[in-house]
Order: C-alpha cells, then sequence, then structure tokens
C-alpha cells in the first residue's frame, strides 16, 4: 500500500458540535496515507460530540499543542470555529503555521479560524457560503470552488467537497 504521508503529523482541532464528517472523513484519509493525526481539543482525553452526534475523543489539549511538532492543521467545521477562535492558544497555533508556511486546510465554518488568526489576507479561499462575507471582509480572494489551493492554504465549502478537500491536502503535503 501506498504510504506517501509516512512520518507526517498533523494536527486537528475538535470541540462541541464539529461537523462530524469533516474531521472523520479528512482524519481517516490522512492516517490511510500514512500520517500520524493529533486531535486536540479545549481538554485532553475528553468527548466531544459532532452536529450529528457522533463522538471524538480528544488526543490532547489544544494548550499543549506546539506547531513545531506538526506538518499541517486541519480545521474542520460546525459551531465549533465560533467558539475555538475565541482561544488565544488557537490562534497562536494557526499563526506558527502559516508563518513556518506549514498546511492549513480549513473546511465549510473552519475558515472562522483562520480568519480570526488573520493568516488570510490575500489568500485565495472558498468555505460555506455562510461565511463569504467574512472570508471578503478578511482581504481573502473568495472562490465558489470545491477546493482551493493557494501556496499552503488547502479549503473547501461543505461535506460533499471532502474527496477534493483530501486531494487537495495530499497535494500540499507530499510538494513539500
Amino acid at each position: 500500500m501506498d504510504r506517501p504521508l509516512s512520518g507526517t503529523r498533523i494536527l486537528a482541532f475538535v470541540g462541541d458540535i464539529y461537523e462530524d464528517l469533516e474531521l472523520w472523513y479528512p482524519k481517516l484519509r490522512l492516517i490511510e496515507a500514512g500520517a500520524e493525526v493529533v486531535v486536540a481539543g479545549p481538554e485532553a482525553e475528553t468527548l466531544y460530540r459532532g452536529k450529528n452526534g457522533y463522538p471524538c475523543t480528544s488526543d490532547a489539549a489544544i494548550a499543549d499543542m506546539q506547531a513545531d511538532r506538526f506538518d499541517g492543521l486541519l480545521v474542520p467545521g460546525g459551531f465549533m470555529p465560533d467558539k475555538l477562535r475565541r482561544d488565544a492558544k488557537v490562534l497562536d497555533l494557526v499563526r506558527q503555521f502559516d508563518a513556518a508556511c506549514k498546511l492549513i486546510a480549513a473546511i465549510c465554518h473552519g475558515g472562522w479560524i483562520p480568519i480570526s488568526a488573520g493568516v488570510y489576507q490575500g489568500v485565495r479561499v472558498t468555505g460555506s457560503l455562510g461565511i463569504k462575507d467574512d472570508l471578503v471582509n478578511a482581504d481573502a480572494i473568495w472562490e465558489d470552488d470545491a477546493v482551493v489551493v493557494d501556496r499552503h492554504f488547502v479549503s473547501s465549502r461543505k461535506p460533499d467537497d471532502l474527496p477534493e478537500f483530501c486531494r487537495g491536502m495530499l497535494e500540499v503535503l507530499t510538494s513539500r
């Protein structure tokens, strides 16, 4: 089996009311490609429920995470990003991933977190139509496509775009 991401570590955010498919589909796809995925939430080893009720137990606490230990960041949507973007540590991590030109992959409402971190200025992105105005107001360049890849940024609109979103993440991670 081809495992092009062997030795790659990805940080994924989780919190209450995350979008179930937008966390699990990419997480499993990344693992299938050989990556190690660490899921961090506000607290370690805590059960979080998705919008559709699917549970996810965090591996670690966001407060304990260090960007230099990872090759990329996965930011699922749901209502979770609206709460997590108020956490200074979350925003600092996103800024560190950006400064190091490491993957920042956000889908649907996940784009709220890079917006609040101030890293989307001049970046071509997509996201849920519900946050289109927020993306534009953050000086991002809006595109209505299933996936947009701009340097180390990968973004998608909704769960239906997950196949393209995962291909975009793999493209960025394997081109390093």
